[in-house]
């Protein structure tokens, strides 16, 4: 049964497969979730005289049955059904009768999508910035490591000026900990709590949010019930945003270890289990996990989009569009933990061809070095400048 079915109430069968989608499918990710939330409105609704002690008790322990089988993968849900909320109810209801039915009382399916999603985001968001941290850890090794090593720095895809290994390690280190801090002010600007907003407008009856808040670990109530529906899709197109920084990261650090490994640079080395070889050339070595990352940068970068655009011109209140927000959401984060925990193995397994990197070091990448020399015995950092640049088109 439908969490909104009525009596003589029937869907027109391809009506439901299309708005259905494969939402059933999608939410097997916020079984958990939505347990733990259904949890601490349960025992909100024991304190407002709803459940007795005893049924709480019940609920409790079915709850945590669920979230076993979700675990070991055994919970399902049925096309009908079209969610993971129906699908509790459900099975609340045919284990426990009357008192499984009571389970939505002071609660609309859209606050009940919104808690799931917002208990997903923060557990999400923990494991990425834990990622994040190993990677940052393997790219300041893999400096120390070489940190002997010298080797040019290009602009205009020319060499330009002396760089180092440690130096293009640690400039990614650096840039990856400010995403963390990007993505710790997302992760606290979205740690509130919706439930209790209903279906945007409250509730008729008053219940204390401080309760499930405080059970569920959010920051705070997010007060505002219309604010709360309007969110939706919000939230998430801010967190990708910060996951959309460390791809971009991530991308740029593809981009550098491609053309680095080349024949033509030879600074870098990956391991051949990191590799796979051509169909037709035998001679081929291709780097296929990080050209993976770097086109699953745009891949993340297209699911930001597409929230931004299901949310784009929505009047105030729920809308059905926003059940499309939940699957490339969900996809986003888990390449974005997909490729660190990948780059990881990557930077934790490069090697340098320090010989390679010594041989790249042609005079030309000390011209302005000396020019400056030059200054500070005095002479005008242009009449330098020029003298150095007329020995280099005389050399």
């Amino acid at each position: 049964m439908k969490l909104w079915e009525k009596k003589n109430t029937k869907t027109d069968a391809q009506i439901e497969k299309f708005t259905v989608g494969n939402d059933f499918l999608v939410d097997l990710n916020m079984v958990e979730f939505d347990c733990i939330a259904s949890s601490a409105h349960a025992k909100m609704l024991e304190k407002n005289g709803i459940f007795s002690r005893s049924e709480n008790k019940k609920i409790q322990k079915e709850l945590l049955e669920i979230r076993k089988l979700a675990q070991n993968g055994k919970f399902r849900i049925k096309t009908e059904e079209e969610d993971c909320h129906t699908a509790i109810e459900n099975h609340l209801t045919k284990k426990l009768g009357k008192t499984g039915k009571k389970i939505h009382t002071y609660r609309s399916r859209n606050d009940q999508v919104m808690t799931a999603m917002r208990l997903y985001s923060k557990h999400e968001i923990s494991k990425v910035e834990q990622e994040t941290g190993k990677l940052i850890s393997a790219l300041e090794r893999f400096a120390e490591k070489n940190k002997k090593v010298k080797m040019p720095g290009y602009t205009h895809m020319q060499k330009a000026m002396p760089s180092s290994v440690p130096l293009w390690a640690n400039a990614f280190a650096d840039s990856l900990k400010d995403d963390l801090l990007f993505l710790k002010s997302v992760k606290k600007l979205t740690d509130q709590n919706p439930l209790g907003s209903a279906a945007g407008y409250g509730l008729p009856h008053s219940i204390d949010r401080k309760i499930t808040t405080k059970l569920l670990g959010f920051k705070k109530v997010q007060k505002n019930p219309l604010y709360c529906a309007n969110s939706r899709g919000k939230f998430e197109s801010m967190i990708m945003s910060a996951l959309m920084q460390l791809m971009l990261d991530l991308n740029k650090m593809s981009s550098d270890i491609l053309l680095f490994s080349t024949k033509e640079f030879g600074f870098f080395d990956l391991p051949d289990e990191f590799c796979s070889g051509s169909s037709l050339m035998p001679q081929k070595r291709n780097p296929d996990a990080v050209e993976i990352i770097r086109a699953k940068s745009h891949s993340v970068k297209s699911r930001l989009f597409e929230i931004i655009s299901i949310i784009s011109s929505l009047p105030s209140g729920y809308n059905r569009d926003f059940q499309l927000s939940k699957e490339p959401f969900i996809c986003a984060i888990q390449s974005t933990k997909d490729c660190l925990q990948i780059m990881t193995r990557v930077i934790s397994n490069l090697e340098v061809n320090s010989e390679n990197c010594k041989k790249a070091m042609i005079p030309e990448l000390f011209a302005a070095q000396k020019v400056l020399e030059k200054t500070q015995n005095g002479k005008p950092f242009r009449e330098a400048y020029r003298e150095i640049a007329d020995e280099m088109q005389g050399a």
